[in-house]
């Protein structure tokens, strides 16, 4: 296969380190709340959805009524089951229907009660449990896939903490990309994705005992796995630096997941540790208005920082998060460039990038000589390119040597 690049800029196929490919697919069939800031427009929402014996919705704001439970959602919609996700994917919210429809006494840990025993219909970090007792159709990943492929997404890392081999059947061979899969002591080897990092589920709300979380890091030294942890706050990540001092000191491969407030007096201790941080840049953007008004000052710069890891020789990589952010890698890379909001206001400027650094976040693995190579063309210069870090220069995506996506033919009328 020849291809004609016509003065177009060859690049290193993008890679998102850190997203999860069902939950994105998932929230492709249900309502999406983002950006909703008033019960009655949630509620509108909610009652405008499509028929179906289920109704699933996505990215509602506590903001707009504080955390719902099921007497919320019973006035809201009193005659169908309704699942409810909040906008960090950590909490899920049942309707009386829908906790008839379930049908079962044997709740999981996480499904909080009340002062009296009785359940409020929230279930923290329950998503294993719920997808088990759901009824459940598979998304459409391919297409899925295809998106993020015009993005220029030749790459993904699904960062789920419960992947095993059940997720590792439904994911592998079902994007495009080159697949990586972190996941729990389960997940091993297979066919159609590369195995990754043992992950580490710390919530602030229910943290785990250190020994035990050093236990789990031991356990992933025996499987040959580095460890990859869930730190978006200060104490998350005071617990995990803890935990692998405890367990013998941080390898290769080892990653902080999403940095989400890094203090100065954490990065000497992060570097010496030789750890990787996955950083979310475009939280910065989609977040960072409520950050203004949720976070003192002084610390906007500790939000998801960049500039002062990169300072330390802190290896940097970008994920995406999504669908808890947006899955656009440009957008994350103009965030890091940029550090604005939605609203374009100034956040940590001092931790911003420069444009080759932030493109950096999200570009592949090495490429061999001889090797199917994983690409992306983009219209113009590399100037151009860096000067807008935007979609719309992209021409084409190769993964392993195949088009995944092509403008030219994406944009021809079909006959």
């Amino acid at each position: 296969m020849e291809i004609d690049c016509a003065g177009a800029t060859l690049l290193p196929g993008l890679h998102d380190h850190h997203l999860h490919i069902l939950a994105l697919a998932a929230r492709r069939q249900s309502v999406d709340l983002a950006g909703l800031t008033t019960e009655a427009a949630v509620r509108a929402a909610l009652v405008a959805a499509r028929p179906g014996p289920w109704l699933r919705a996505v990215g509602y704001d506590e903001r707009v009524a504080g955390l719902p439970d099921t007497a919320l959602l019973d006035r809201w919609v009193p005659d169908r089951p309704v699942r409810l996700q909040d906008r960090t994917g950590a909490l899920w919210v049942l309707n009386s229907a829908a906790l008839a429809a379930l049908g079962t006494s044997d709740w999981p840990p996480g499904a909080e009660r009340d002062a009296g025993g009785h359940l409020t219909g929230q279930f923290w970090r329950e998503d294993r449990w719920l997808a088990r007792a759901l009824p459940r159709s598979l998304p459409d990943l391919g297409a899925m896939g295809g998106e993020l492929a015009a993005f220029g997404l030749t790459g993904l890392t699904d960062a789920g903490a419960h992947n095993g081999p059940d997720e590792a059947r439904l994911l592998a061979g079902a994007v495009p990309q080159r697949l990586i899969l972190m996941g729990s002591e389960a997940l091993g080897p297979g066919e159609g994705y590369a195995l990754g990092a043992l992950k580490l589920l710390i919530d602030e709300r229910d943290p785990p005992e250190i020994t035990a979380l050093a236990a789990r890091i031991g356990e992933g030294r025996r499987q040959q796995r580095a460890v990859a942890a869930h730190c978006v706050t200060e104490a998350e990540l005071a617990l995990f630096l803890a935990a692998l001092e405890a367990a013998g000191g941080a390898r290769p491969g080892d990653r902080i997941e999403h940095g989400g407030l890094i203090p100065e007096t954490f990065v000497p201790v992060i570097a010496a540790a030789g750890l990787t941080v996955v950083t979310n840049p475009a939280f910065i953007h989609d977040r960072g208005d409520r950050y203004l008004e949720a976070v003192a000052a002084a610390q906007h710069g500790d939000l998801y920082p960049a500039a002062r890891l990169a300072r330390a020789g802190i290896a940097l990589l970008g994920g995406s998060d999504a669908p808890y952010a947006a899955a656009d890698p440009w957008l994350a890379m103009r965030s890091a460039r940029d550090r604005r909001t939605a609203r374009g206001v100034p956040l940590g400027p001092d931790e911003r990038l420069e444009p080759l650094a932030a493109l950096r976040l999200y570009c592949g693995g090495a490429i061999a000589p001889g090797a199917p190579a994983d690409l992306i063309l983009c219209e113009g210069a590399m100037a151009d390119v860096l000067a807008d870090l935007t979609a719309d220069r992209l021409r084409m995506s190769i993964v392993g040597g195949k088009i995944a996506f092509n403008r030219d033919e994406a944009a021809s009328p079909r006959r």
